[in-house]
């Protein structure tokens, strides 16, 4: 007997139970693997945004709520509730280097962009900022604004076009080089011109700091928190502030895929418990020339098994594509900001591919269990006799 042959010939017999029981485990998997694929995505971006944001330290008013410390890496608006003294208490502790950020919004062709006050030259310093095309800020109050490269891309800006921002002008002095951060998709004006402009008198939204000697942070800290009564988070502090909330999200969209999955599952088990009711009187002729019990209840297993592979790798496919077709929207909304400009990357995780196609044929296993079970059970004149 070639049980491979019987088993293929066996699922394919009526087309329209496997199409529609095959398409239960495609649609589980390629809802898995998708939101897989965009949450994983989605940490390695904040993980990356929280790098290239410079800073080991980041103050911020006491009180913040995660939402705010999200913003941080966003670029979001938030509120202006440092006094701009603070930066400069701050910036008289030697051994460390503090930029303060105020960040603001604003419209580009009825798109909302972010718009960063920051001081010229500290600020260039700090991130190490290179021009792609025309000019930095020559002054602390230029009245003009310097944009990243995605911002010029995406809106087809060029030197010396004019954006109106809060009713007032601004030239673009220059484009930055870009960084692969939020900075390419932001406005940059200087911090007096933005203060003025957004009526927050000399307050800032939070200050980036960056140490000189990573060993003595905890120290630093208690120094900035005795001279200002403000809050001051590390890097990773902030990271693990930000993934918790990410990885929450992504449990419960991932939660929702299993739940697909399994109903799938269900499916599964019902395809086979009605082969066995079809297959009855073959199932006493195998038996009758001498197949063990042993040999029917693989036969049966190995059908739900091929459900699983199928399925999974259709659904890993179709996952991905799903991924990739996803990312531009799921990027559009203020959670994911700091993705605007450019495409979510796809997490093309090889754990990822091996598990999901293993958590499928694993799934639809477990599904045939008990089938293949109740067709080894049966006795040559129970199924031979079957009506």
């Amino acid at each position: 007997m070639n049980i491979p042959k019987l088993v293929i010939k066996n699922i394919t017999r009526s087309r329209g139970r496997f199409i529609f029981t095959l398409l239960g485990i495609i649609i589980g998997i390629a809802s898995f693997v998708t939101l897989l694929s965009l949450g994983g995505s989605l940490q390695n971006e904040v993980k990356k945004q929280a790098s290239e944001l410079g800073a080991n330290l980041v103050i911020t008013p006491k009180g913040w709520c995660a939402y705010e410390q999200i913003s941080v890496l966003t670029g979001e608006q938030l509120p202006e509730s440092i006094p701009f003294d603070v930066v400069n208490k701050v910036s008289a502790i030697k051994g460390l280097t503090a930029v303060p950020y105020l960040s603001e919004k604003t419209a580009i062709q009825n798109n909302p962009v972010s718009v960063i006050g920051i001081l010229p030259e500290e600020m260039k310093t700090f991130k190490g900022w290179g021009i792609e095309n025309g000019n930095y800020f020559a002054s602390q109050d230029e009245k003009a604004v310097v944009v990243g490269s995605g911002i010029a891309q995406q809106f087809k800006l060029s030197l010396n076009d004019i954006l109106t921002i809060r009713g007032e002008k601004f030239p673009i002095k220059g484009i930055l080089k870009e960084t692969g951060s939020k900075d390419d998709t932001t406005v940059f004006v200087p911090l007096t011109i933005a203060q003025k402009l957004y009526g927050v008198k000399d307050n800032v939204s939070f200050i980036a700091v960056k140490v000189d000697d990573i060993a003595k942070i905890d120290s630093y800290i208690i120094k900035i928190q005795d001279t200002a009564n403000v809050a001051v988070s590390s890097d990773k502090q902030l990271l693990k502030s930000v993934l918790s909330i990410v990885g929450t999200v992504n449990l419960t969209l991932q939660l929702i895929a299993i739940v697909a999955i399994i109903s799938a599952a269900f499916g599964i088990i019902n395809t086979m418990m009605t082969a066995i009711s079809e297959r009855r009187r073959e199932i006493g002729i195998l038996q009758a020339i001498g197949s063990k019990k042993s040999t029917i209840f693989t036969v049966f297993l190995l059908e739900s098994g091929l459900y699983g592979l199928l399925g999974g790798a259709i659904g890993l496919v179709l996952g991905l594509v799903f991924s990739s077709i996803a990312a531009p929207y799921i990027s559009q909304n203020e959670f994911t900001a700091f993705m605007k400009g450019s495409n979510l990357p796809i997490n093309l995780d090889l754990k990822l591919i091996v598990g999901s196609l293993l958590f499928s044929l694993g799934i639809s296993l477990v599904s045939g269990l008990y089938p293949a079970w109740r067709a080894a059970r049966l006795t040559p004149v129970e199924a031979i006799s079957y009506e």
